[in-house]
């Protein structure tokens, strides 16, 4: 059974905003008592949240799929719809927040750092905040935007000092046992170690976390073994530590050669040049190890390298390494900048932004409009009335979207699309549209709508003619 957990992929979607709702108030001897319709509530956020007690994704494996509540819908007697309940997904410390294609979205490091994976959708207006001087009792209500829905990958990278870094059976396991009060399992086959552990040593006054990685073998970097898999969990560490076997059996293994062979696949994975190293020379309680470490001491040592011989079994030389070891993190942590509190920076747009573009696409034939407000816009209108349409057509004309059109090139009766290619809104563009409340009919309806679509018709048209099957069978008859 799977107990750990380093890598998941994670569906995730917020709640959906409550509509808003169209109502009139009514009362005994009141008949225009006026809208009273209550805006609908905020859908629920998906938020990670850094929690130091969680050491796995495990739960996020076993499921994977997360959904907010959505807001309630508002209620008459301007009665506004509950929000939706966000959604807190607790994750480990040292959780990077990827997308699909692999880029970072947040890099979650120490306690309660928060990201929002999904926003939640705004909720509706109701007809009483739609009521204005000139339209007094709005015959409709604004829908609820539809929550962020999108797929995630969770990586984690665990939060240690000090990474050992060794082949299999090397004593990685044997020596966080005996530094700290982890309690690995070990045995005398290769591969024991499948998931990473993590110790708390503590030397002097400096207290350090020590992390043992697993399954580096030659290829590692390019994806044999394990260790592509755990490659990963060295990368926030301020040391690396080879742990060299020198009672190996293996008569075409040697201590110098396992060192080369595991420098060369941290080469090949990157970013771990600038670790200082430190060389362990283990299981020298044995008479040949004893004699092969004092045999390549001096070589290791030309190259550099500072070398500890130790032995977790007969618990020798493991002060000195764990002091050098506190001596090393200290200073580390003594060079890193000082965390300063998180500035709020404000960036307000342009004040002659419009917010939005306007492009022809020649494929579709139609003017597509792009941007935020419009979009948003459309989402939130009820098509299947009359006067929310009309209420659309004059917030984009305030908006400017119609002075856009005209300098793009467009003419009355042109197609114009408000969306992405896939989702998209298209209607055919009328210059005359204007604002007030005096062109409205009865409630819900919008006389602005009954004048003849011609770019609608040649779009049928086109459609007609691309799919008719008589044309095909005229085409393709050999008589």
């Amino acid at each position: 059974m799977t107990t750990f957990v380093d890598r998941v992929e994670l569906h995730v979607a917020a709640g959906n905003g409550g509509h808003g709702c169209a109502s009139v108030h009514r009362e005994k001897f009141k008949p225009l008592g006026g809208p009273d319709g209550g805006n609908g509530g905020r859908g629920g956020d998906v938020t990670l949240v850094v929690d130091q007690s969680v050491t796995t994704l495990l739960e996020y494996h076993h499921s994977p799929h997360r959904k907010a509540t959505n807001g309630q819908p508002g209620a008459g007697d301007n009665r506004s719809g509950k929000d939706g309940q966000d959604l807190v997904l607790t994750v480990p410390d040292g959780t990077v927040v990827l997308d699909k294609k692999g880029n970072v979205l947040a890099d979650l490091v120490g306690q309660g750092t928060t990201f929002v994976a999904g926003q939640g959708g705004r909720g509706g207006l109701g007809n009483a905040a739609l009521a204005s001087a000139r339209r007094k009792a709005p015959g409709f209500a604004l829908l609820g935007e539809p929550g962020e829905a999108r797929d995630i990958v969770l990586e984690l990278k665990t939060v240690a000092d000090v990474a050992l870094v060794g082949y299999p059976s090397a004593g990685k396991s044997s020596l966080i046992s005996v530094l700290s009060a982890a309690k690995p399992k070990i045995a005398d086959y290769p591969f024991t170690t499948l998931v990473p552990n993590l110790g708390v040593v503590t030397a002097g006054s400096t207290v350090y976390t020590i992390a043992d990685v697993p399954g580096l073998i030659p290829g590692a970097s390019q994806g044999r073994g394990l260790g592509l898999e755990f490659l990963r969990h060295v990368e926030r560490c301020s040391v690396l530590v080879h742990v060299l076997d020198t009672a190996t059996l293996e008569s075409e293994r040697d201590p110098v050669t396992d060192l080369d062979v595991i420098e060369e696949e941290l080469k090949q994975y990157g970013g771990l040049e600038d670790r200082p190293r430190i060389v362990v020379l283990n299981k020298i309680d044995i008479p040949d190890g004893q004699d092969l470490a004092d045999m390549i001491r001096p070589d290791l040592e030309e190259r550099g390298y500072q070398v500890f011989e130790v032995s977790a079994v007969a618990r020798t030389g493991l002060k000195e390494l764990s002091f050098a070891l506190a001596g090393i993190v200290a200073e580390a942590r003594a060079a890193k900048p000082k965390e300063e509190a998180t500035r709020i920076v404000i960036r307000p747009k342009a004040v002659d932004d419009a917010g939005f573009t306007v492009t022809y696409d020649e494929h579709e034939e139609v003017y597509r409009v792009r941007g935020e407000k419009p979009e948003r816009w459309v989402r939130q209108t009820d098509f299947n009335n009359d006067e929310a349409v009309g209420y659309l057509a004059d917030r984009l004309n305030r908006l400017g979207v119609e002075d856009a059109l005209m300098k793009a090139g467009a003419r009355a009766g042109d197609g114009v699309a408000i969306g992405s290619e896939d989702n998209a809104v298209v209607f055919d563009w009328e210059p005359t549209m204007m604002a007030g409340a005096e062109m409205l009919g009865r409630r819900g309806e919008d006389h602005r709508l009954e004048a003849p679509r011609p770019a609608a018709q040649r779009r049928r048209d086109r459609e007609a003619e691309r799919f008719d099957p008589q044309r095909e069978y005229d085409e393709f008859d050999p008589f």
